[in-house]
């Protein structure tokens, strides 16, 4: 059976640079895993005291928790918890006193 890899973009996690990652407080840096239909999956690790940028989701969103503990929109969040943001949503609320690392769906 032949495969095909078009329309994939598998990126290898030891061949991916880190970039800054927007926000305040403490830092976070992310790690690109791939894009497709202007959808982007990414790595964060968030450093305490990080908080992301109040926005609304023109999108939908989707994050994982893997490791550490984050307060969005009032909830505390740990290892395992996950959300789906619909779009038209307002996102005012997202940070982490722990530290964190989480897995982050979104569209540009």
């Amino acid at each position: 059976m032949e495969v095909s890899l078009d329309g994939w973009d598998i990126k290898r996690f030891e061949q991916t640079d880190w970039i800054p990652w927007g926000g305040t407080g403490g830092d976070a840096r992310a790690k690109v895993l791939g894009v497709a239909d202007g959808f982007y999956v990414a790595l964060i690790e968030a450093q305490p005291g990080y908080r992301g940028d109040a926005h609304e989701h023109e999108y939908p969103e989707f994050l994982s928790v893997i490791d550490g503990e984050v307060r969005n929109q009032g909830q505390l969040m740990v290892q395992g918890d996950g959300y789906a943001a619909a779009p038209g949503s307002s996102h005012t609320d997202f940070g982490t006193e722990t530290g964190a690392t989480y897995l982050l769906v979104f569209k540009l």
